[in-house]
């Protein structure tokens, strides 16, 4: 925008005497400054809704400023840096490009693929440290029973012995007699058969700690 600058010096003109030629006021003269002083409005911007062209700039607020003063592209970068300090997370869930590139400030690293975030507790030794990881998507079975069960399976079975008498004749009497002599029983298995099963149930491991879960773009700013 251009400055209105007079092109006659009317002071000068007030200070010579009266029926000096440079004294009087010229019409050209006035011609003059009116066109400067028109160039010159018609280069500023309205005060109500004004349409700025170029790149206008305007003093920086103070970090921190909650009033109506305009701020400018260097105020709302340094309250976004402010907002999102080194060592804080970005997440996008539409947007793969470098936080630097949207955000126009600091050093991003991409953080915790395959991994969920979870809140500092000091109470717990698996995540009372900053940036600690642990866990596992597969299940790992823990110290436990199964139950066997037992079927015995006896038909029962029987033994037969046949004890049958020898006779001889008695010398002294001349009469038969006669004694009894043990017979040995045949032997044979039992046929009890015994059969265990040990119940198990369940599935695969893999995967079964997995818990619900959406996928997204983080960053860790670094500087």
């Amino acid at each position: 925008m251009s400055d209105y600058s007079k092109s006659t010096n009317f002071t000068t003109k007030d200070t010579l005497p009266t029926g000096n030629a440079g004294k009087i006021v010229k019409g050209t003269e006035l011609d003059t400054e009116f066109t400067a002083i028109s160039s010159a409005i018609a280069s500023k911007a309205d005060i109500s809704s004004p349409a700025l062209l170029g790149t206008p700039t305007a003093p920086t607020a103070s970090a921190g400023t909650s009033t109506t003063q305009l701020a400018t592209t260097a105020f709302v970068t340094a309250a976004l840096s402010a907002a999102y300090p080194v060592g804080s997370i970005y997440i996008n869930a539409g947007s793969s490009s470098n936080p630097n590139t949207l955000l126009g400030f600091g050093t991003w690293a991409a953080f915790g693929a395959g991994k969920v975030l979870v809140g500092l507790d000091s109470a717990d030794t698996m995540f009372d440290t900053l940036e600690e990881t642990g866990g596992s998507k597969d299940a790992i079975a823990v110290t436990h029973n199964h139950t066997a069960t037992s079927t015995v399976t006896d038909p029962g079975h029987t033994h037969v012995a046949t004890n049958g008498p020898n006779y001889y004749v008695d010398v002294g009497s001349g009469a038969f007699a006669g004694v009894q002599s043990p017979t040995a029983t045949g032997s044979s298995t039992t046929g009890i058969t015994v059969a265990t099963t040990i119940a198990n149930g369940g599935s695969s491991g893999t995967n079964a700690n997995v818990q619900p879960y959406i996928v997204v773009n983080m960053w860790k700013r670094t500087a």
